[in-house]
């Protein structure tokens, strides 16, 4: 069963996640008691919570690592219990419990390999948002288009074509805003192709969006082996957006600097997320949008085009995530890569389930996924004694667990992936 909240920022969104989700929460929170805590290493671990030239210095936080592992394993055997008991009496359990209980295991594992070592969260929590900016953007694109009925499969496409234009744009010009704004054009125009084949000729969304990642990982494989491979300074080199930091904000410890020190592709994305939010929500147009994706043959009757629709969402939701592809290498590495995306967009599209087609939600999902992409490189460095192998699967370990274990049966859009044949 599932349960809409009343208006609010979290509207028009389920809320609730899988039954089995209680029993998961509870075997996850012994496993972390257990293999954390009783069993866990006994080393002192220093949270380091700010660097010595913040202007708000916090100390170094000294604790044993198992005794991180006994608190925050306790207090998931509490939110376990808690989760439990709230199910029986209304059969659901809350996605914000879901994502909490996700972010202090991922500390407790955390604190675990740190064991020894300083844990520098505040530089952890700011690498986990950079690298979750990405994700939430493709995860924007994909909700566009999901909610006015069109699958989106093509985002891992719209990321790499984002990052590909960024970077060659951007070095080719000496122009980083130029080369945003021409990643965002790209994938748009991906976007578009995507809208044509699915609304126009009526195409199975799913296999154009399978062809399209496959066609744009050819072409940016060959291009990078023929051209940038051979000329890297010239056409690969553009360089990454300066950081901003914002006046106050940035001196709030631990979250100032992980928020409020970063590139612009960082802050559209703050911008983005409510902005739409708002728009899907809040507006008129939200209303039409919603109605396609939900009952196009009643929207089609009340006056609304349901081609014309659909076609202009998806195609700004590639715009959206192709700031997303740009935020890859100009707005956080500096060069693009072989198969830079990586699969983030399809952990992109584990983010959209997730968080149940809402920005926000879908936000704070891909937060919890830039944690395990923290973990992946960040672990290797702490314990190198893990195999590398083993620390590469982790995001996408975490994304079979998040979706199939503990988001359970999700209720998309009603006419996403159906096409609309005007009677």
């Amino acid at each position: 069963m599932s349960t809409v909240v009343t208006p609010g920022l979290f509207s028009q969104v389920d809320v609730s996640v899988s039954k089995k989700t209680p029993y998961l929460m509870a075997a996850f929170a012994v496993f972390v008691l257990v293999a954390f805590g009783f069993a866990g290493k006994t080393e002192i671990v220093a949270f380091q919570w700010s660097k010595e030239d913040d202007l708000i210095h916090l100390p170094d936080f000294l604790v044993a690592s198992n005794v991180v592992g006994l608190v925050l394993g306790t207090v998931l055997v509490a939110i376990a219990v808690f989760s439990f008991v709230l199910a029986q009496r209304t059969r659901v359990t809350p996605l914000w419990l879901t994502l909490v209980f996700g972010l202090l295991a991922v500390v407790a594992l955390l604190a675990w390999l740190a064991a020894g070592n300083t844990l520098p969260f505040a530089f952890i929590l700011g690498n986990a948002v950079v690298l979750a900016v990405p994700l939430a953007l493709g995860a924007m694109g994909g909700i566009m288009s999901e909610r006015v009925g069109v699958v989106n499969i093509a985002i891992e496409g719209q990321l790499l074509t984002g990052a590909f234009l960024a970077a060659v744009v951007g070095s080719l010009t000496d122009n980083l805003y130029l080369g945003l704004i021409v990643a965002m054009i790209g994938a748009a125009l991906l976007s578009m192709v995507l809208a044509v084949f699915s609304i126009q000729y009526l195409v199975d969304q799913i296999i154009v969006g399978v062809v399209l990642n496959v066609l744009v990982l050819g072409i940016t494989n060959f291009l990078y082996a023929q051209w940038l491979s051979n000329d890297g300074q010239n056409s690969n080199f553009p360089g990454t957006f300066p950081i901003i930091p914002i006046p106050g904000l940035s001196a709030i410890p631990v979250i100032g600097p992980a928020l409020f020190e970063a590139r612009i592709t960082t802050y559209l994305a703050y911008v983005i997320i409510p902005v739409l939010w708002f728009i899907l929500f809040k507006t008129r147009l939200g209303l039409r949008a919603r109605s396609v994706g939900e009952h196009p043959l009643a929207a089609d009757t009340v006056g609304i085009n349901v081609a014309v629709t659909r076609f202009w969402w998806v195609a700004i939701g590639g715009l959206v995530a192709g700031l997303g592809g740009a935020a890859l290498t100009i707005g956080a590495v500096g060069a693009f890569g072989r198969n830079m995306s990586g699969g983030q967009g399809f952990i992109a599209l584990a983010v959209v389930i997730l968080g149940r087609w809402h920005p926000f939600s879908a936000a704070a999902a891909a937060l919890l996924f830039g944690f395990s992409i923290v973990l992946r490189i960040w672990a290797n460095q702490v314990s190198p004694g893990i195999p590398t192998d083993f620390i590469t699967i982790v995001p996408y370990v975490v994304t079979l667990i998040a979706v199939v274990g503990f988001v359970g049966r999700v209720r998309a859009p009603a006419a996403t992936g159906k096409p609309y044949i005007k009677g």
